[in-house]
């Protein structure tokens, strides 16, 4: 089964790349204290019709580079 994330566009600077920031949000064990963590994920974007700040959602594929291992579905 793939992985599949949704997150915002926070860099655009390599051809065919764009970096996605994905957000989970969970309660800490013992301070019931809701936690956010962030984790930036290179995808894969053979067109060139998304920017900056724009929602994506992204699958796992097999690996591209050395840093790319996911690839954009969709725009939301």
């Amino acid at each position: 089964m793939k992985k599949t994330l949704i997150g915002k566009i926070v860099s655009m600077k390599m051809t065919k790349t764009v970096v996605v920031t994905v957000e989970r949000k969970f309660r800490h064990p013992v301070y019931h204290k809701v936690i956010v963590r962030h984790k930036k994920y290179k995808a894969h974007n053979e067109k060139l019709d998304l920017k900056l700040g724009d929602v994506v959602q992204i699958e796992e594929t097999k690996p591209i580079s050395k840093d790319k291992h996911f690839k954009v579905i969709e725009k939301l």
